[in-house]
């Protein structure tokens, strides 16, 4: 199986930039598709970026352009950098893995493994 640990959130100021982090253990093909998803209170999960065992990247268009979705393969571990960041990107951010392989945006249904959270809370 696979385990995940999200670290990096916190708080950032408008315009700010945080990285998440997500470290990874477990066999590799249960890490065909990795993503991001957030959760702000009252409102659904939605998914932020996804990235493929070819690395091939989506993203929400809320965010393309200023998120970037990458793994680093030798150390086990997912990255979310986010740039510029907006009051409303304010939410509980996961990651989340599967073995299936995956292309363009996935539903969070689609994963079978989750990290527990990471707070990201963006001020004015």
């Amino acid at each position: 199986q696979v385990q995940l640990a999200e670290s990096g959130g916190g708080s950032a100021q408008s315009g700010g930039s945080l990285r998440l982090s997500c470290a990874a253990s477990g066999l590799t093909h249960y890490r065909t598709c990795m993503g991001w998803f957030r959760q702000a209170p009252g409102k659904e999960r939605e998914g932020v970026a996804i990235i493929n065992v070819d690395g091939i990247t989506s993203y929400a268009e809320s965010v393309k352009g200023r998120f970037t979705i990458s793994q680093d393969n030798a150390k086990n571990t997912l990255y979310l950098q986010m740039n510029s960041l907006k009051p409303e990107d304010t939410a509980m951010y996961y990651c989340a893995s599967d073995r299936f392989y995956c292309s363009g945006m996935t539903e969070s249904g689609q994963f079978r493994y989750w990290g527990q959270g990471t707070q990201v809370t963006v001020s004015s």
